[in-house]
């Protein structure tokens, strides 16, 4: 996130109404920029300036040379003979380790009470044989580098300026200055500078705002055509042409329809003193913004990024060979990044490369918009300056940065939107301070090749304001505002044509417009009213039973989670056979995780990782259910990869219908351990498969249909305890007892019962005729038993189903009482005992119609089931 010291924003805008970070954050937060965080100083307490008056080299027996000093820091001197150490001038007794110095110096002396960052209290103490009471700093203990080898000689940082001791050092090296850091948004990448910080807190304040991004250009510009080369001595390996180096932009396959690179520039600076520091103001500057200091030429091509928000890079040119060629990379070219990580390159990488020997882009210098490479690196011994500025595509860059995990400052900005007229601005303002701080000259012109993409003219309804905010404003208030913000507005009426300007690709419709024009107007005036609900509206039936089965299953003490459906696509760890539909998945063709690359087939897949996680915590005893979509890949038909930035046309959207896999609606559940905890009145019982059955049941009885069980093998269930569960025929899902390899395969209790259910399937099923209210019955109920003997394979279920149909309108309920199983009804065979509730709706039942319909389900039973009454 964006760091803001205020000095420097204040170079652009006048912070006059925002003394302090606090104030800032409070305007900017007006705009829609949220505050992160305010970094207090680096540094608090006495520093001050001291002049080094004495320094005594003592050896000890630790070997170890150290410095006795006495330093005068003015008004903080202890006077002679009362000091901790008296002397003849007032002064402070400090032991130093450095070697650096010499009497006379002018030094940065922290006195006891400071903090250094760290946070590192300094105090007097005893050490060495004499009482050290204060500091002699060096630039690492102050957090301004990672020298620590030496401390800082005031005269050697500012050469040629005088120094009075007991001066505050806090100010004099940019220490005290609060640094606010602010969210931004992804679609506002402007505010990824000082110049849009700036301008935002203008938009809020009212604020005098200088944009620096419309600095003069004082350069001539050398146009070429985007895909030409700048000369063609520069094609034929030349290494300048009138002073300029050559470009050629050769994208071939750019990766949504656009090019990778639309401008390109280049600035040549010449006799830079390779030894030259970085001014101190740009050093602190870069340090309160998060950035170190490395060298002249990277530090003003940081600090221009900064400041402008356009990325830049420098070559040394005496390591170039011309010309400069734009490309993609051939799959598996191998280059090393300036982290001196060598990576392996993939064909979409957009690459700068250059041309030794006349071999046209064969040499790679660095990953277009994310990094450089060491080949072409400015270092200690470089004088000339190649300046490369561009305008890269968001997407290309963004893809790369992900690709190799490169979150560099330039991939920030470039994937979030660059101004693309700002090469040219920020190139001219690099070369100005190379010039004027590294004592270069620069070539009187600049290469161009290509031109900018603008954003395009919008139609905007101006009533779209009130239509969507309630915002009642004026026609010339909403195009005051949208002028504001730097977007042109031409046209007359209720409809303008509305061009925004070159930093805010963002804005490519009406709602963009009324969201700036809200965000500018302030969201405090837009009324707290709560839309009226248009008439008619309500839960889908879909929607509501949904909500049912959920309530339902809270209530029965199951807890619901929501897993990702990133899965590694381990078919073992479910036991899938070959031939299992579920054992071919969607793989993403950009993962969040390498080691999860695709998409789960079965809720199970996920949910059981969930139950694992629960269970190495110390929770045994479960019962979780997740409702969710699940992708049926044998149903995506081809592949339609879209383009951004465009609405696709209706060829294009079939091609991306068909390749959308159904993706069903799907509920699994999982319980393990105890279902009952052991009380002094009742016993414990676990889970078992009885539980996933009737927890099964009891959904399709809220969504209204009645399930059918029988007996199957399904992965990844016990083979001997799993129910298939149909509706009219059509397999609805599965419940049972997890089979014991993915029991201890997950690391599960024992016994661990799941249920799956496809709920979309479960719901088309079932019956689509409207409810009707039946009247309850006054007259009595007769009670009949049956005792019918079947195979043993034969599915309760369609007992129950025999005798509920035989019964016909008199059956007011048929449920099951018992199974029985021994000798006295033979092997491979059970009794199934069935209670039948029988009701007339209009008189009592005479004991001939009893007895009829007792017959009547008899026969049936024999017939349909050639069961036989026990």
């Amino acid at each position: 996130m964006p760091l803001i010291p205020l000095s420097w924003l204040g170079q652009h805008v006048d912070l006059s109404a925002a003394p302090d970070a606090q104030a800032l954050a409070a305007a900017l937060v007006k705009v829609g920029i949220e505050e992160e965080a305010i970094v207090p100083p680096a540094v608090t307490g006495p520093l001050v300036v001291g002049r080094v008056l004495t320094l005594v080299k003592e050896t000890h027996k630790n070997g170890k040379t150290v410095n006795y000093c006495r330093v005068d820091v003015g008004e903080h001197n202890d006077a002679p003979g009362t000091g901790k150490e008296p002397s003849e001038v007032p002064s402070r007794g400090i032991v130093c380790g450095a070697h650096n110095f010499v009497e006379g110096d002018f030094v940065v002396v922290s006195l006891p009470g400071t903090v250094l960052p760290g946070p590192f209290p300094i105090a007097a103490r005893k050490t060495y044989g004499h009482t050290s009471d204060g500091m002699i700093c060096s630039g690492r203990e102050l957090g301004l580098s990672d020298e620590h080898d030496g401390i800082i000689v005031l005269t050697e940082v500012f050469p040629g300026r005088e120094f009075t001791p007991g001066q505050d050092a806090i100010s004099l090296l940019g220490l005290g200055e609060e640094v606010l850091e602010v969210n931004v948004t992804p679609d506002r990448g402007y505010c990824f500078s000082m110049r849009g910080l700036a301008r935002e807190y203008a938009h809020s304040t009212g604020a005098a705002f200088t944009d620096p991004g419309l600095a003069p250009v004082r350069a001539q510009r050398v146009l070429v055509g985007g895909d030409d080369v700048a000369a063609g001595a520069a094609a034929a390996g030349a290494e300048a042409v009138d002073g300029l180096f050559g470009v050629q932009l050769a994208d071939e396959a750019p990766i949504h329809g656009k090019p990778g690179c639309d401008v390109f520039t280049t600035r040549i600076v010449r006799g830079i003193d390779p030894s030259a520091p970085t001014p101190a103001w740009m050093a602190d500057r870069l340090r309160l913004a998060g950035m170190r200091p490395i060298s002249l030429a990277v530090d003003v091509t940081n600090y221009v990024m900064l400041d402008l928000g356009q990325p830049l890079h420098a070559y040394d040119l005496g390591k170039l060979a011309a010309p400069l060629v734009v490309r993609r990379a051939e799959a598996g070219e191998r280059f090393t990044t300036l982290d001196g990580v060598e990576r392996t390159l993939d064909a979409q990488d957009l690459l700068i490369t250059d041309s030794p020997n006349g071999a046209l882009g064969s040499r790679i210098q660095g990953l277009a918009g994310v990094m450089g490479g060491a080949a072409s690196e400015v270092s200690a011994t470089t004088t000339d300056v190649l300046v490369e500025a561009a305008h890269f595509d968001p997407v290309s860059v963004a893809r790369t940065a992900r690709r190799h995990k490169l979150p560099s400052e330039a991939a920030k900005r470039f994937e979030r939107g660059v101004d693309p007229l700002l090469p040219a601005v920020a190139s001219q303002a690099v070369v100005d301070l190379l010039v004027e701080y590294g004592g270069g000259t620069a070539e009187g012109a600049y290469l161009q090749v290509g031109e900018p993409s603008l954003p395009s003219a919008v139609d905007f309804p101006l009533a779209e304001v009130e239509r969507l905010t309630g915002l009642q404003l004026g026609e010339e208030r909403i195009v005051e505002l949208l002028e504001e913000i730097g977007a042109t507005v031409t046209g007359q009426g209720g409809v303008r044509s509305v061009t925004p300007p070159s930093w805010r690709s963002d804005l490519s419709g009406p709602a963009h417009f009324v969201e700036e024009v809200a965000r500018l107007e302030g969201y405090d005036a837009i009324a707290s009213v709560v839309p009226a609900a248009p008439a008619g509206a309500g839960l889908s039936v879909e929607q509501r039973i949904r909500r049912e089965i959920g309530l339902l299953l809270a209530g029965a003490g199951l807890t619901e989670v929501m897993t990702d459906p990133f899965v590694a696509g381990d078919d073992a760890a479910l036991g899938l056979a070959e031939g299992d539909e579920r054992r071919l998945r969607l793989r993403l063709a950009n993962p969040l995780a390498d080691d999860a690359p695709f998409l789960r087939s079965s809720l199970l897949e996920t949910l059981l990782g969930a139950v694992r996680r629960n269970v190495a915590r110390g929770m045994q005893d479960l019962a979780l259910f997740e409702l969710g979509l699940v992708p049926v890949a044998a149903t995506a038909k081809g592949n339609a990869p879209v383009a951004g930035g465009a609405r696709p046309d209706e060829q294009t959207l079939a091609g991306l219908l068909a390749a959308t896999p159904r993706q069903p609606l799907k509920l699994a559940a999982v319980f393990t351990g105890l279902a009952v905890q052991a009380g002094p009145l009742s016993a414990a019982r676990a889970y078992d498969w009885a539980d996933a059955v009737q927890t099964a049941r009891e959904v399709a009885r809220v969504a209204g249909a009645q399930l059918e069980v029988r007996g199957v093998e399904m992965a990844p269930w016990h083979p001997g305890r799993c129910a298939e569960l149909s509706v009219d025929g059509a397999v609805v899902g599965h419940a049972g007892e997890l089979h014991p390899r993915v029991v201890e395969g997950f690391g599960l209790p024992d016994r661990a019962c799941a249920l799956e259910l496809d709920l979309s399937l479960l719901l088309d099923k079932r019956p689509r005729e409207v409810v009707k209210t039946v009247p309850v019955s006054t007259f009595p109920v007769a009670k009949e038993d049956f005792a019918f003997v079947v195979p043993a394979d034969m599915p309760v279920a369609r007992v129950l189903e025999c005798v509920r149909a035989a019964a016909g309108e008199l059956a007011e309920d048929v449920r099951l009482f018992d199974v029985y199983t021994g000798a006295s009804v033979g092997d491979g065979n059970k009794s199934v005992a069935v209670a039948v509730r029988l009701r007339a709706a209009n008189k009592t039942l005479t004991n001939e119609e009893l007895a009829e319909a007792r017959a009547g389900i008899i026969a049936a039973a024999e017939q349909r089931l050639g069961a036989r009454l026990r």
